[in-house]
């Protein structure tokens, strides 16, 4: 089945609150699959995003992971803010935070952040996952070393075989297992061929290659999660794509799907 990523929604606080998401969007709201521990110094533009009223206090409120891609603001996947996730019009969460600098959830360590307003990609198509991207703007700015540049077209970033990582708080076996500490699971860019024949339509879901790209390795088992989508995939020093859906996790020939960010910049581009 063909399943959203968005974190919280594994968490056993979470379960009576709200369903699974569509099957149509596969979010990732689990630890990464196949992963290793990451300092947040290490990759000091993944954030999680946090509303305890929802979500409760059990892993900070933790549901979707977030990337900043300027000072003020933050990239996530459109169906984290969706009402299935939230249960309200993002407008309507008064807590709703981002969580910057900080390795494990429940430290002290770096800052909250209230999100003053909210963009949802009006051509996001919860259906086919189409344009699955957001845009968080930021009560107070990050400093300038907590940003990552998004690579364009034609970004060699992109080439099918290149290495990449993944990040996230989200499941990491895919049995409901949440990290309390940031993950991150090393993936190869795979060709928009091999993506379209794990996802030719119907109910494992379609790949669009004009705004989706995949990622993974040949075997599985290694790949975002429930948990994990908004969160960023990370080649070359740049973003290429936010976690977005997949059929399972992990599982050879199901490769996980992400937002390619060329659309996303070209999008912000003409549209704002």
């Amino acid at each position: 089945m063909r399943r959203p990523f968005a974190g919280a929604l594994a968490l056993a606080a979470a379960a009576a609150l709200i369903p699974l998401a569509s099957p149509a969007s596969a979010t990732s709201d689990s630890v990464v699959i196949g992963g290793f521990p990451v300092d947040i110094s290490q990759s000091p533009w993944t954030v999680a995003l946090s509303s305890r009223d929802r979500f409760g206090g059990t892993r900070a409120g933790q549901f979707c992971g977030g990337v900043a891609v300027d000072r003020s603001r933050v990239l996530t996947a459109a169906h984290c803010l969706s009402a299935a996730v939230l249960g309200a019009p993002p407008g309507q969460m008064a807590d709703l935070k981002i969580i910057t600098d900080r390795t494990d959830l429940l430290s002290s360590r770096g800052k909250e952040v209230a999100v003053t307003a909210t963009w949802v990609n009006p051509q996001y198509n919860s259906f086919t996952n189409a344009g699955d991207f957001a845009v968080l703007t930021l009560a107070s700015p990050l400093p300038p070393s907590s940003v990552i540049p998004m690579a364009a077209a034609g970004d060699q970033a992109y080439t099918p075989g290149t290495a990449a990582t993944v990040y996230g708080w989200g499941d990491s076996t895919g049995g409901g297992d949440y990290a309390l500490s940031l993950r991150g699971a090393n993936v190869q860019v795979l060709p928009d061929t091999a993506c379209q024949q794990a996802y030719p339509g119907g109910l494992g879901g379609k790949y669009v290659a004009e705004s989706m790209l995949c990622a993974g390795v040949s075997a599985g088992g290694h790949d975002a999660c429930q948990g994990d989508s908004g969160g960023p995939l990370v080649a070359k020093g740049r973003l290429i794509g936010l976690v977005s859906w997949g059929n399972g996790c992990g599982q050879a020939g199901s490769p996980g799907v992400y937002t390619r960010i060329s659309e996303v910049v070209k999008t912000l581009t003409v549209g704002r």
